[in-house]
């Protein structure tokens, strides 16, 4: 086929179904047929704003970044072999030459481009291509669905690994959407002697407690602060600023902290609860060299990938996918397979 369809946001709300030449792979590149895209928030974010801090839309850009698909096509320095495998699509390619790539710290390269971050077109396409070292091969024990969320486990492996979540360690994670439930069954898998998740939404605080957490937390009727529970780490996966401030004054002294979740641009800290209790706290920016953890973590069953997707939408429905999770307060992660 010489045209594909391809999901493009014009404008904040105005989303449409173009047809698009299909790309050619470069030397170093394979092409992918996408078999499935996980609605993210940053694409509902877009969709709405468009923008996230200083990331802006200013020209039409196609969403998507969480995808999976089958190598259809390679470049001239790819090995031909490679065409029919099922991949699993890491959705940034760096420069490989800078400071930060050179320190095996990739994913603060400032070369970086990655997919649906503005200008750089996402993968919620029929066909897309990516530098063939970044797309991986999956058992067929991981569904195309899984594939595709071995980025936001990815966010949770990078997490924990940042966290030093090990045998033993107690963990609180704060917010159970989809990357706090990877976050959660991460840090199980890491093995953490307790994981308490904390949310407001029902739904959410059971499919945790199925998911393998040893105890949830309704942040809406209490303070987590005060929930008796002392964690060595906090994993903060909700954005919110409030529950931010309660989850740090409840580390134990010498408590490691991980921002996940973006809410604002700026956040009030408990300074001296950081200084008297001598607390380490740390960002996240994506992650590096986590795909074969997470590749492994979900073919052995460890984490549960499948079990966080609920809704499935063809590529036409793409708004309905966006929107899924403010419409209903079940959803966890939607899923769109752009051949349909």
């Amino acid at each position: 086929m010489s045209t594909m369809r391809a999901c493009v946001l014009r404008s904040p709300g105005d989303l449409v179904i173009e047809e698009r030449p299909v790309p050619d792979p470069a030397r170093h590149e394979v092409q992918v047929r996408v078999t499935a895209v996980g609605v993210c928030g940053s694409d509902v974010h877009y969709f709405q704003h468009g923008r996230i801090g200083d990331f802006v839309v200013e020209s039409p850009m196609v969403l998507g970044h969480e995808s999976a698909g089958v190598v259809i096509g390679v470049g001239a320095d790819v090995d031909p072999s490679r065409i029919g495998q099922r991949v699993s699509l890491e959705p940034g390619v760096p420069d490989l030459t800078c400071a930060q790539c050179r320190a095996g710290k990739y994913n603060l390269c400032p070369g970086m481009r990655f997919f649906a971050t503005p200008p750089i077109d996402g993968s919620l396409a029929e066909v897309v291509t990516l530098h063939a070292g970044f797309a991986y091969p999956v058992p067929d024990s991981i569904s195309d669905d899984a594939a595709a969320l071995l980025e936001p486990l990815s966010v949770g492996v990078w997490a924990n690994q940042k966290a030093h979540v090990g045998p033993g360690s107690r963990v609180l994670v704060t917010g159970a959407g989809a990357i706090g439930l990877v976050a959660a069954q991460c840090a199980l898998a890491f093995g953490a002697q307790e994981v308490v998740v904390a949310d407001i939404n029902p739904h959410r605080l059971e499919l945790a407690r199925e998911l393998g957490a040893t105890a949830v937390l309704d942040s809406g009727s209490g303070s987590v602060a005060d929930s008796g529970f002392e964690p060595d780490v906090l994993l903060e996966c909700s954005g919110h600023s409030g529950v931010t401030d309660e989850g740090l004054r409840s580390l134990a002294r010498a408590g490691r902290a991980v921002l996940v979740g973006m809410g604002g641009d700026e956040l009030a800290v408990p300074l001296g609860v950081i200084q008297s209790r001598e607390i380490q706290l740390t960002g996240t920016f994506r992650y590096a060299n986590t795909w074969p953890t997470a590749i492994g973590l979900a073919a052995s069953g460890r984490v549960s990938l499948d079990r966080l997707v609920t809704g499935h939408f063809p590529l036409k429905s793409s708004e309905d996918a966006l929107l899924a999770a403010t419409v209903d307060a079940r959803a966890v992660k939607s899923i769109i397979n752009p051949q349909h």
